[in-house]
C-alpha cells in the first residue's frame, strides 16, 4: 500500500467550494482508477487553507503511471485545480509501524 500526501494551499474564502470540488474530483476521476484504496482530507487548525489529502493507492505506480498518464488526471485538476494558490507539494510514503 503507497500513501500519497498532497499538501495543498487555497484561499481560505474558497473552503467549502473547495472541499466539494475534492469530493465531486475523487468520485469522478480518482476513485474508479486501478489501484485506489481510499482518501482523507484533512484542513489544518493554525493555517486556514491549508490542506493535507492523503490517497491511498495499492502501488506507486498507479498513482504515478496509471492515473497520472490518464485522462482522468486531467478531469481531477479540472475539478481542484482552480483553487490551487500553488502546486501542492506531493510526496508518497509506505507504512513503517502502526499500533
Amino acid at each position: 500500500m503507497i500513501l500519497e500526501i498532497a499538501d495543498i494551499t487555497i484561499d481560505p474564502v474558497n473552503k467549502n467550494g473547495f472541499e466539494q470540488a475534492v469530493i465531486a474530483g475523487i468520485t469522478a476521476a480518482i476513485a474508479p482508477a486501478k489501484g485506489f484504496r481510499g482518501y482523507k482530507l484533512n484542513a489544518s487548525v493554525e493555517k486556514p487553507g491549508r490542506y493535507i489529502l492523503m490517497i491511498y493507492w495499492e502501488t506507486l505506480e498507479n498513482h504515478t503511471v496509471d492515473f497520472r498518464g490518464s485522462d482522468a488526471f486531467a478531469t481531477w485538476r479540472s475539478h481542484v485545480g482552480p483553487f490551487f494558490l500553488q502546486p501542492p507539494v506531493v510526496e508518497h510514503f509506505t507504512l513503517a509501524s502502526k499500533s
